[in-house]
């Protein structure tokens, strides 16, 4: 039986997330979870996989149980954010946190403690370092998750998600989800009495609202075709898809040096730094992100027009995905694959007639129309987002649509502000306080 407090709320929830209601295939899942059997859900990139577990998951948390009661295991630690995230948005009043690899599984604990989580978001990695410690008790996990499963067992995870559901004793329900068909669902997963919700229709794979050109590049190497691609789109939000990390490294320093404002990310770089480079993205600092096949799936990434594929992916499934960037929800979008005429095409690839036409006269390449600020300052400091909409105003003489996204951490903030007017608020505000604390306020690197 599902709570009160769980349940009461789901119109409640889409109002919090700023959604008016449920699509087809959350409606289904919702209902088949109620329903009481394991599941698995099969679902487009960028259909909504995410609500579609996470209301089950809120309903099936009850009340007067202290401990983590769902854990959700997921490939990578910018997913496992992402959904902390949405579920911090839902407002349910349930405690969350995410674990993952490259910080201190100590500071985690710490953070256990603290808030005493129902649900616990991590990789599986980190999830058995927890585990093995004891550093919460296993005995009240009730349900797991396990999201983009089909990653997971293509990253290799299998031994360590075994281990996990192993250390789960009083486990009693399972949910998969893939955007992908698997084969043959792994024993180690233990599922009994399975509904299978399958979504995933071949032929609409690619959106009717998705238009997909072809850009004929004159030489093999493509940077120069790419660069006049990217002047000719503008400021449009655009993931330039590379299929090595040391192409998206080569790809950004030549566009680093025609004075294309970009930023790189891959399985390669420094956490923090993909962190800062996947936020300026989001928030419009950025508007063109050139990156491995790590952004083609599992990311949040709202309103992208653009999807440029400077390589081709190697199967379909990545042309999928990639695609999937874009032209989400009721938004249209454009997919550009960059080609050389010696360049042999894959069976797999739909017939493309349309070529995009490069102009013969170039707008200069575009700057993004926000910049990020760092405030040295956050949560720990008594500082919220409302405290620095409020400075930005009557200090740095910004107006309402100078003023973007704003994301507060524990010990400090990014907010996107006017390229235009920053150079003046950042005079404006020299030496004064928020809310009466000094904090260190520049351009985020």
């Amino acid at each position: 039986m599902t709570n009160e407090r769980s349940l009461m709320n789901i119109q409640t929830i889409l109002a919090n997330l700023k959604i008016e209601q449920l699509n087809p295939m959350q409606q289904a899942s919702l209902k088949a979870f109620q329903e009481g059997c394991d599941l698995i859900l099969l679902s487009p990139t960028g259909s909504g996989k995410t609500l579609a577990y996470l209301l089950p998951l809120v309903s099936s948390l009850k009340e007067g149980v202290d401990g983590v009661q769902a854990v959700v295991l997921v490939p990578s630690r910018e997913l496992a954010l992402q959904i902390e995230q949405v579920f911090k948005a839902m407002g349910t009043g349930w405690n969350v946190m995410s674990c993952y690899g490259g910080r201190p599984a100590m500071e985690e604990h710490r953070t256990m403690k603290g808030i005493r989580p129902s649900v616990i978001i991590g990789t599986p990695g980190r999830m058995n370092d927890h585990l093995d410690k004891q550093n919460f008790d296993a005995s009240t996990v009730r349900l797991l998750v396990i999201d983009e499963f089909d990653k997971c067992l293509e990253f290799g995870f299998q031994e360590e998600m075994a281990e996990v559901i192993g250390k789960l004793p009083a486990l009693r329900r399972r949910f998969l989800l893939s955007a992908t068909d698997t084969e043959e669902i792994p024993r180690f997963t233990g599922l009994n009495q399975t509904v299978k919700l399958d979504f995933l229709n071949p032929e609409e794979q690619v959106s009717e609202r998705l238009h997909i050109y072809k850009v004929c590049s004159p030489a093999k190497d493509k940077l120069e075709t790419l660069y006049k691609l990217l002047c000719s789109l503008g400021d449009a939000s655009t993931l330039v898809f590379c299929n090595h990390r040391e192409s998206v490294d080569r790809v950004m320093k030549y566009l680093h040096s025609q004075k294309v404002y970009c930023e790189a990310f891959h399985g390669g770089m420094e956490q923090d730094d993909r962190e800062r480079a996947l936020y300026k993205f989001r928030n419009g600092s950025c508007h063109i992100l050139i990156s491995t096949d790590l952004a083609a799936r599992g990311l949040d990434i709202p309103e992208i027009r653009n999807i440029v594929h400077y390589h081709l992916p190697v199967g379909e499934d990545g042309f999928i995905h990639r695609n999937g960037r874009t032209a989400r929800w009721e938004a249209e979008g454009s997919a550009y694959l960059i080609l050389h005429s010696e360049e042999k095409l894959p069976s797999w690839l739909p017939e493309i007639s349309e070529e995009y036409v490069l102009p013969e006269q170039l707008p200069k390449p575009a700057l993004p129309k926000f910049v990020t600020l760092y405030i040295g300052k956050g949560k720990k400091d008594k500082i919220n987002r409302i405290d620095i909409v409020g400075f930005l105003s009557k200090k740095g003489g910004l107006n309402r649509e100078d003023v973007g996204r704003i994301d507060v951490k524990d010990h400090y903030a990014f907010a996107a502000v006017s390229r235009v007017k920053v150079k003046q608020m950042l005079k404006m505000i020299q030496n004064e306080k928020i809310k009466g604390v000094k904090a260190l306020i520049e351009l985020a690197k």
